[in-house]
């Protein structure tokens, strides 16, 4: 009535699968973390240290991509965020060193991550403009909100849908609140006058 053999193997494919996915969510976890250090380090200043790990995070994720292939790992939602998150580290490091937010070289992304680890990129761009207006660095704030704006303009060509939709919502919402706290300091300093 039933094929044992077939049961046994779709049995042992699970099972390989199940170990392959326990590795990459694992992997995938320490990624995640050193991106959201990268990203701490960027805000402290903190540029060789978030040059390096940027490389480190590079071949890692070359290493992953051989040792799983590309197909198998985007298969993965933990991958996934952990890529966005690099995205957005990748990117914001570009960003404060004066490069042009570009496609990342030897590694294989698709659109998608590129989409919402932008999108998140200007979250970080508008932290980052909070504490140039803390100390008094009101030229860098413009810098930002035109950049942000860059950015937003770039996104709006896309009809983007579900998920990305959601992370392209959030970067407008990033623009305005850069454009209010560009508008506050010029209107303090009009009324310092």
């Amino acid at each position: 009535m039933l094929n044992k053999n077939f049961f046994f193997k779709l049995k042992k494919e699970y099972a390989k699968n199940d170990i392959e996915r326990r590795k990459i969510i694992s992997q995938s976890n320490v990624l995640l973390h050193n991106s959201k250090r990268i990203i701490f380090s960027l805000h402290r200043g903190d540029l060789k240290q978030a040059d390096v790990a940027i490389e480190e995070i590079k071949k890692e994720l070359v290493r992953m991509q051989k040792g799983f292939t590309y197909t198998r790992l985007a298969q993965e939602g933990s991958y996934k965020a952990a890529v966005e998150e690099f995205i957005e580290a990748a990117m914001f490091q570009k960003f404060i060193t004066g490069k042009k937010v570009d496609k990342i070289e030897k590694i294989v992304i698709n659109y998608d991550s590129y989409l919402g680890g932008i999108c998140d990129l200007t979250g970080e761009m508008v932290r980052f403009g909070v504490n140039k207006a803390s100390n008094k660095e009101f030229g860098e704030v413009t810098r930002i909100k035109e950049a942000i704006s860059d950015i937003i303009s770039q996104l709006a060509d896309f009809d983007m849908t579900g998920y990305l939709r959601t992370k392209y919502d959030q970067a407008k919402g990033n623009l305005r609140k850069i454009e209010q706290i560009n508008y506050e300091i010029s209107i303090r300093s009009i009324e310092s006058r």
